[in-house]
């Protein structure tokens, strides 16, 4: 990699910007509303002393706001999300959840393991996505809130019961959101068990712009992605198989380029994904070992997104089937490319891709991936 990756509303966004400016360490929760059958769901606000907050609602464990301070001091919400949680409900393109019990997707909705073949819900025509019908992020998570000296943290758990959504085997989810005292940074540790052997991929699913979200398109921030191969997909976004480099195609991000440089290019992976919505191999030096993925700079805040992870691939997802009809906090639209996403994960339908890295959880075992979103400016 180059130098160039490794180098550097509503009252309740008023009350998560006066929290900042005072840069309290605290978390704190407050009614988010309810879901269909009554249940009432919280959304929590960790703050650090740094000037920086996250809001995290323990509906399908979703990231609502990324409040971060621009070169000038000047702070700013650089997710997507709504206000409430009926919104959510209502429909959303995955904003800030936690996807799961297998992130991305699966081939026909249909995998074999240990020589029974389980069928899963085809909700992304003709493949599944992202857990089925109702998959972990529709779930509401117990949460658990703790403050020490050095981080504020909201501790999620869910135990997804053996046969739900198809998947085998009871699945104890926890998912610790973990803000540390003296930097910008969202820390997220996964971590699960299961008696039975089950496909698992967690992830984030936060949609991104540093220029603030609904402020316009992403097009001229600049990333870097520290990975020279990724995984070619047919058709229906499903890969190929096949490890791909990257160099000579518009999928090189070894050095950094604008978003909007080559994203409609004329070639067939784009075509098919309508703009990146691709996995890329991350470089690693050893499977499982905390790496920096990618590297966003954003040029009129000075705003800086580093993505690091203990997973082998990154799901690169540039808000191409963003609309506008989606409405968000404070009435910002999100129109086609507003925002993009950085899902780190195991490889797309890595249940039937014999040559991916494993994603099969066993008893006995443990699953465990981190992920962090780390801020700053320049």
């Amino acid at each position: 990699m180059k130098t160039t990756l490794l180098a550097t509303a509503s009252l309740a966004m008023l009350c998560l910007l006066a929290e900042a400016d005072h840069h309290q360490m605290s978390i704190s929760d407050q009614p988010f509303g309810k879901t269909e059958d009554g249940t009432e769901v919280q959304l929590y606000t960790l703050t650090n002393e740094t000037g920086m907050s996250v809001s995290i609602t323990n509906y399908g464990g979703i990231v609502t706001s990324i409040i971060v301070p621009d070169r000038d001091g000047k702070a700013g919400d650089v997710v997507c999300g709504y206000e409430k949680v009926e919104d959510y409900i209502a429909g959303s393109p995955y904003f800030g959840c936690i996807t799961g019990r297998y992130a991305n997707r699966i081939a026909k909705g249909k995998f074999t393991l240990d020589g029974k073949e389980y069928t899963l819900a085809t909700n992304n025509d003709p493949n599944h996505l992202h857990g089925g019908d109702v998959g972990f992020d529709k779930k509401v998570w117990e949460a658990t809130s703790l403050k020490d000296a050095n981080s504020v943290q909201l501790i999620l758990n869910y135990s997804s019961p053996d046969g739900e959504e198809g998947y085998p085997g009871k699945l104890d989810c926890k998912v610790t959101y973990r803000l540390p005292k003296n930097e910008n940074a969202l820390h997220i540790d996964y971590q699960a068990s299961t008696d039975k052997a089950t496909p698992i991929n967690l992830t984030n699913h936060s949609y991104f712009n540093l220029a603030g979200h609904g402020s316009g398109t992403h097009l001229d921030h600049e990333i870097a992605i520290n990975a020279e191969r990724y995984t070619p997909t047919d058709s229906t976004n499903i890969p190929t198989g096949e490890l791909a480099p990257v160099k000579g195609t518009p999928f090189d991000f070894t050095t950094s380029h604008k978003i909007g440089e080559r994203i409609d290019a004329d070639h067939e992976q784009l075509k098919f994904g309508l703009g990146y919505d691709h996995n890329w191999v991350i470089n690693q030096s050893e499977p499982g070992q905390l790496t920096l993925a990618a590297y966003v700079y954003e040029p009129t805040t000075g705003r800086v997104l580093e993505t690091h992870t203990t997973e082998p691939g990154i799901q690169f997802y540039t808000g191409n089937f963003l609309d506008g009809s989606n409405v968000g906090k404070g009435g910002k639209v999100y129109k086609h490319r507003y925002a993009f996403c950085l899902e780190t994960q195991h490889y797309p339908d890595s249940p039937n891709q014999k040559d991916f890295p494993s994603c099969i959880l066993r008893p006995g075992e443990k699953y465990s991936h981190t992920c962090i979103y780390k801020f700053s400016t320049k």
